[in-house]
């Protein structure tokens, strides 16, 4: 095959003519439809010539022009589309917008879009119809084909660079306590690292920081579920036993989390910085590769830093999870199999302000056909991936170099990643929808120091690391039922009042001279908030979703 080297990466004859066709031409083809789509998440902007994206508009008539959350809370940046009226054609639906009006019913039009109609199963559908008995946006994630490779730990864990624990001499670490003791004892002989940026200079290690910026507070306010050996339902934790909801808020083990902090912060371990930080200035920090570990979920961090902790590989700076609880008896379930954690309240819509809603539909049901999925995830065939003689996937050293190129990736890559995709397997039954969920090629791709790491505790993957756990059952996770509460319900109007103190309040237990005194005032103030209605509203919706 003939190849072109372009930006010091070597290119398909295929992936090329596309490229030169579209910069020469200095235009769009007209033939092909232009939609928008705005997602409140921060996310990496392509190049607007992008090489894949075009084969995708070639392949498919239409393109889509992503719009991401950039200078505002996602709240604002909703509530500033519904106060104009104006949307972009697809948007991160959910039910203030349904509420407010902006959505098409999509299952009035799915007959002739059969990817859409047939993504799920009736009865996973009949989770997201709305009062009107209508399905207003389809979920982008968790929708598995096929049995899934339980590889990548996409969600939330406690998470420690690879040196601390090479340092250690790779130690099992199972508990809140041990995983502190182990960041005091590496930062006190090992303060600084290596600035991999400035030759001869040093930066100054941070040994855990927290994320509590805006909704993404998660990081800060949830753990004591996972560390109560609970999967993250969210909201609330369930008793499968009992079957009954629980408030993980006010348990021993949220006192003696919060208390744990309190005294790493006034040893200094936890991040002076951590309350004032936003998302960018603690993405910033992670990309330095001075922040030995955190909480958080892998999708909120990683796709962000990765690239530049791969450059500091010799130093040991990629993360691993650790199947932390607050005691060796608990069993974690910080990791729960693919496909069991659907959540109904949001997803993608089409918004009454789209003009084409039949071309919008067919844009979703190509990219959910199997073709489609490949180039979004796999990329070009002998440009991105090789095919063994047995049909399995791979890439090469170079190919794995060229995704971790970021200037490479903008101009090439195209996952359109909030689009609805299909997880688990290929229809040939050898290959995963995306490269990071293949066995073998997961493993070969890693860093040598996060590889080196999961050799010396005899793993292959993140999973492994944690433990795998099966759908704790049909009510999970509850958060898909909280998180279309509106401050029309009583239940609701608690629930936005129990998150603001929680908000208001957990800094400050963390940084209080006086923890005792301190909790005692959010106890105090959390109770006011009458929580018991909003526990009570979550019991009916796990009877609801356990009845036969």
């Amino acid at each position: 095959m003939k190849k072109k080297t372009v930006t010091g990466i070597v290119l398909s004859v295929a992936a090329l003519s596309v490229f030169l066709s579209v910069k020469t031409a200095g235009s769009r083809d007209t033939k092909i439809k232009e939609f928008t789509a705005f997602f409140d998440v921060s996310e990496n902007e392509i190049d607007e010539y992008n090489e894949i994206m075009e084969l995708i508009a070639q392949k498919t008539g239409a393109r889509c022009r992503e719009q991401w959350l950039v200078g505002k809370s996602s709240e604002e940046a909703i509530d500033g589309y519904i106060a104009s009226g104006e949307y972009t054609d697809f948007i991160s639906g959910d039910v203030a917008l349904y509420e407010a009006g902006a959505l098409i019913p999509i299952d009035l039009y799915w007959d002739d879009y059969p990817n859409i109609k047939n993504f799920m199963p009736a009865e996973r559908w009949d989770r997201f119809r709305q009062p009107d008995g209508h399905i207003y946006w389809i979920p982008q994630f968790d929708v598995v084909s096929g049995k899934s490779k339980e590889l990548l730990h996409e969600g939330e864990a406690f998470w420690i660079q690879t040196r601390v624990l090479k340092w250690a001499g790779y130690p099992r670490i199972r508990t809140v306590d041990e995983y502190f003791d182990l960041l005091e004892a590496y930062v006190a002989e090992n303060p600084v690292m290596e600035d991999p940026f400035h030759e001869g200079q040093t930066l100054e290690n941070i040994p855990f920081t927290i994320l509590c910026d805006d909704w993404r507070y998660f990081c800060l306010e949830n753990p004591p579920q996972f560390l109560d050996g609970y999967p993250n339902d969210g909201s609330c934790i369930v008793d499968a036993g009992t079957q009954t909801v629980k408030d993980y808020n006010i348990t021993p083990t949220a006192r003696r989390y919060f208390k744990k902090l309190n005294e790493e912060y006034h040893k200094g371990i936890v991040d002076r910085e951590f309350y004032t930080q936003n998302y960018q200035e603690y993405l910033q920090k992670l990309s330095s590769g001075r922040v030995l570990g955190m909480v958080d979920q892998w999708w909120q961090f990683a796709y962000m830093v990765n690239g530049s902790l791969e450059i500091m590989s010799d130093q040991g700076c990629g993360y691993v999870p650790l199947p932390i609880t607050i005691d060796q008896s608990v069993r974690n379930q910080w990791h729960v199999k693919r496909g069991a954690e659907l959540s109904a309240a949001d997803g993608i819509s089409i918004t009454v302000s789209c003009e084409d809603i039949e071309g919008a539909m067919k844009f979703i049901n190509d990219l959910l056909d199997e073709e489609i999925i490949k180039l979004r995830y796999w990329g070009i065939e002998g440009t991105d991936y090789e095919v063994y003689e047995n049909g399995v996937y791979y890439r090469t050293d170079e190919q794995r170099n060229a995704v971790r190129n970021p200037e490479y990736s903008r101009a090439h890559f195209c996952v359109y990643p909030y689009f609805p995709r299909i997880e688990g397997m290929l229809s040939d039954g050898l290959n995963a929808f995306a490269p990071e969920y293949q066995p073998g090629e997961f493993f070969d791709a890693l860093v040598p120091d996060v590889k080196e790491c999961l050799t010396a505790y005899g793993c292959r993957n993140y999973v492994e690391m944690l433990g795998t756990n099966e759908a704790p059952g049909p009510w999970y996770p509850m958060y898909s039922y909280s998180d279309m509460l509106t401050t029309d319900s009583e239940a609701g109007r608690v629930w936005e009042q129990m998150n603001s103190v929680k908000r208001e309040f957990l800094p400050k237990v963390v940084m209080t001279d006086d923890f005792d005194a301190m909790w005692a005032q959010y106890m105090e103030r959390y109770t006011a908030c009458r929580p018991e209605i909003f526990f009570a509203e979550m019991q009916q919706e796990l009877e609801r979703r356990i009845q036969p």
